[in-house]
């Protein structure tokens, strides 16, 4: 394989997620296969800014791929949306000999790349690292697969409780704007209800089938709420809601949260980075730039970033009618 980029840069940008540093050490590693130097960016584009980099090598990353997180961390730079800021960035890249970027993030991460490409042609991939699942061009990112066995856990143990107390438990999941893990998490925790922002089931049809699982003779329900459906305000003004409703059940809240992020990958997403690494030195090292490597069908493939920026992540409308059934 031959090709003029000697030195590549690695990062992560905007919010951390299981398998990143499965994938900085694929990079890395790559880049070692390929004779090309790797140079790690701290602290996302900020980093980039200020010039925080430190050379990488196959060594330099040993003992990562089970580790959650980014041992590159990770920033939202407010100075890297302006034209001053990327030519700071720009000016680090070269006066470090850096030729080409692989970016490791979401689609905040994969505009300011498109920009930073546009703007100085520099040969940029990305890699989709975002719990959510909710770029276009990948039926996987990396840490959606972690995310997943994590809330199931999470549900599992909740049932616990409630089945203990006969008590309603409205579970908030992460999904702002995409009710993946909501959706997916619902029906392998077995829950009675699953609210997500691409399905707006409404507050009394919501209570109808409370009521209907309560009379079929469940004790105790599970309801999976995506933080972005949009039925009510929050999950706490559904609890009110069907408090309101359903005086004699005891209801509670239960919020994931960030805890969604954490913990160590699972193989799948470990498996996924490594792919998804090597591919993306691959890439660059073909001439190719301004593309995002995804898995579809089980293959590797290539997205413009335009498109996984501007293309829509829909759920399975198979698995909202499977959550609807095995439901009842």
């Amino acid at each position: 394989m031959t090709s003029t980029i000697k030195k590549i840069g690695v990062l992560t940008s905007g919010g951390d997620a299981p398998g990143m540093n499965a994938a900085i050490r694929a990079v890395v590693r790559a880049c070692a296969y390929y004779n090309v130097e790797c140079i790690g960016i701290y602290r996302g584009y900020q980093g980039m800014i200020e010039g925080d980099f430190k050379e990488m090598g196959p060594r330099t990353v040993k003992n990562i791929i089970n580790k959650g997180g980014t041992i590159l961390k990770s920033a939202r730079s407010k100075d890297f949306m302006t034209t001053e800021g990327r030519l700071q960035a720009y000016n680090h890249l070269k006066e470090s000999g850096v030729d080409a970027l692989v970016v490791i993030g979401g689609d905040g991460t994969f505009t300011g790349a498109e920009i930073f490409n546009n703007e100085f042609q520099f040969p940029i991939i990305g890699i989709p690292g975002t719990i959510d699942n909710d770029i276009y061009g990948t039926s996987h990112t990396l840490g959606y697969d972690t995310a997943l066995n994590t809330v199931v856990e999470a549900i599992d143990k909740i049932r616990d409780t409630a089945n203990s107390h006969n008590r309603l438990f409205f579970v908030e999941v992460m999904g702002r704007d995409a009710g993946h893990i909501a959706l997916n998490a619902g029906i392998g925790g077995g829950a009675e209800e699953i609210l997500i922002p691409e399905e707006n089931l409404g507050l009394d049809r919501l209570v109808e089938s409370l009521r209907k699982s309560k009379d079929s003779g469940k004790t105790s329900s599970i309801v999976v709420v995506a933080e972005g459906d949009k039925i009510g305000k929050n999950v706490f003004e559904l609890k009110d809601y069907v408090e309101e409703n359903m005086p004699d059940y005891d209801v509670r809240v239960s919020v994931l949260g960030h805890m969604q992020r954490g913990g160590a990958p699972s193989c799948f997403d470990r498996v996924l980075a490594s792919r998804l690494g090597v591919k993306a030195v691959e890439v660059l090292l073909e001439g190719k730039t301004n593309y995002m490597v995804g898995l579809l069908a089980d293959k590797v493939v290539l997205t413009p970033l335009e498109q996984a920026i501007k293309g829509q992540s829909r759920v399975d409308a198979e698995l909202v009618k499977v959550s609807d059934i095995i439901s009842i």
